[in-house]
Parts: C-alpha cells; structure tokens; sequence
C-alpha cells in the first residue's frame, strides 16, 4: 500500500492540544477541507489520523472520563 498525504495536511495550521504540558506527550490537530488531522507533536512526519469533522466535533463535545 502506498501512503498518500493531502498536500494541505502539509501546510496546515497545526495546534497543540491545550491539555498537553511540557513532557513532550502532545497531539497536534489541524482541520483542512473535509478533515480533521491528528498526529504525535514528536512525530510530525509520522502517521496521522484523520476523522470526519462530525466525528471528531463528537469526540471534542464528549464529556472527560477518569
């Protein structure tokens, strides 16, 4: 299987979650069209997840779990 990146994901505004703190375990997310982007701060070049925005608007509502 070959890898394709949207050629915006690349350009993208990516933001750092505000729970993440200073020990380097962060997400990044950047919303292109049609699509919410995730990736590992760490990692920028690595794997992404990319969610529908309905989904992804689901999951930020979400209550927090502990």
């Amino acid at each position: 299987m070959t890898q394709t990146i949207n050629p915006a994901v690349t350009v993208a505004g990516w933001r750092k979650s505000s729970h993440s703190g200073d020990e380097g375990a962060c997400v990044e997310v950047a919303v292109v069209p049609g699509t919410v982007a995730v990736r590992d701060s760490k990692d920028p070049d690595g794997p992404l997840l990319l969610f529908p925005p309905t989904a992804w608007s689901t999951f930020a509502q979400a209550p927090p779990t502990r």
